[in-house]
């Protein structure tokens, strides 16, 4: 039996479902230098305007205080959000990869569709996507429908605006260290 709790689907026994948090080592340091880069630089910036903010007397008509407790309250979250993602992350090297004839995890795909509009995906940790560089999660159904093909197979995505056949091109990855 499940409910809904705050747009979150919540079992009875309140029982959490693992997912895996795959993750290349460039997409780990990024969220570890975001990490650094909050906690070290921006985060004492804030605490130390509100401090001052909050030295000047009456704090509820204080907008640098008001603010600044806000803007604290997003790093924080924010910093909480990054740690989880670091503690739960399995490193998984795409320059390792054995079967390189295949597409897997850390792969990096030229795809053609039906009118053989040419694109490159990289497939990456559902933590680190960005589609306008290309970057894919693992999880999306794109990188589902990919996951096994070698160059020249057809795969056709379901994506919510309809099927899309897509055409392997090349597969690549990173050299081995």
């Amino acid at each position: 039996m499940c409910r809904t709790t705050l747009g979150r689907i919540v079992r009875a026994d309140n029982a959490r479902k693992v997912v895996d948090r795959y993750i290349t080592p460039n997409g780990l340091a990024r969220i570890r230098a975001e990490y650094d880069e909050l906690f070290a630089v921006e985060r004492p910036k804030i605490v130390e305007t509100v401090s001052w903010a909050a030295s000047l007397g009456d704090r509820s008509e204080n907008a640098d205080y008001i603010y600044g407790k806000r803007r604290l309250r997003e790093i924080d979250r924010r910093l909480a959000y990054l740690g989880r993602i670091m503690k739960d992350a399995k490193v998984v090297d795409p320059a390792k990869q054995q079967a390189r004839d295949q597409v897997r995890f850390g792969a990096t795909v030229e795809l053609a569709d039906e009118d053989d509009h040419r694109r490159k995906v990289t497939i990456v940790g559902d933590d680190e996507t960005d589609a306008s560089a290309g970057r894919i999660g693992w999880s999306a159904p794109l990188s589902r429908a990919l996951i096994g093909a070698k160059v020249g197979d057809e795969r056709i995505v379901h994506l919510p605006a309809g099927e899309k056949s897509y055409e392997v091109i090349e597969i690549c990855y990173p050299p081995p260290s």
